[in-house]
């Protein structure tokens, strides 16, 4: 039997995709997973499932600045109290910077995920869909250099195909939205998962122990 596997499919702009690429990343319970992240552009996928964003729904949005605070308590992830200005940013360019990152500097693509969620989600800092702002981050995390050659990549055509072709991927998988979590077991069964209040869904198919995590509490 081999190891049990989740593939993440996330968008920076998606505070849910946050929280659950923190709790992946930091969760005991998911140490001995195989993981994999996977940038998509969330307006593609819900452009092709026909799905209407959240924050033009009368009191979902509310709630779901509720939810998302709610669930990063429980987790211990830290996030601002209210969305960043402008939220939600189209983040094509942002997404596919990410597309050019995990092909051309795939070892560091968890840190440069990690900076962007924490300029945007953390810092507030709502112009991550501008390259004035997530250039700099991309240089920070990277250097010049490979900074420099992610943001000639991510105008290519083939990039800007990768990014399209994760986004497909996404939706083959049954994905309508973000966090959506793409799970093989030991028994090679694979399941999907949406959001992180499935995250205990994803434990239990997966055979883990979720004792000892407190968020994982909050799911029973």
């Amino acid at each position: 039997m081999s190891a049990p596997s989740i593939t993440l499919y996330i968008d920076t702009v998606s505070p849910f995709g946050y929280i659950a690429f923190h709790v992946l990343r930091n969760s005991p319970i998911f140490a001995n997973c195989k993981i994999t992240y996977i940038p998509i552009f969330l307006g593609g996928l819900m452009h092709a499932c026909g799905n209407t964003p959240p924050v033009e729904i009368k009191n979902k949005s509310a709630w779901i600045n509720r939810e998302r605070t709610r669930w990063a308590t429980y987790f211990s992830v830290p996030i601002i109290p209210t969305p960043p200005p402008g939220f939600p940013p189209r983040t094509l360019h942002t997404q596919r910077a990410l597309a050019a990152v995990a092909q051309f500097a795939p070892t560091q693509y968890e840190a440069v995920q990690e900076a962007f969620y924490r300029t945007f989600w953390v810092e507030g800092d709502g112009r991550i869909a501008e390259p004035g702002c997530f250039v700099p981050v991309l240089e920070r995390v990277l250097g010049a250099e490979v900074a420099g050659q992610v943001v000639e990549a991510m105008q290519t055509p083939a990039i800007k195909a990768q990014l399209t072709a994760n986004t497909d991927r996404a939706f083959q998988a049954g994905a309508f939205g973000v966090p959506w979590f793409e799970c093989t077991n030991a028994q090679g069964e694979t399941e999907g998962f949406f959001g992180v209040d499935h995250l205990g869904q994803v434990a239990e198919f997966l055979g883990l122990d979720r004792r000892g995590e407190s968020g994982m509490r909050a799911l029973l």
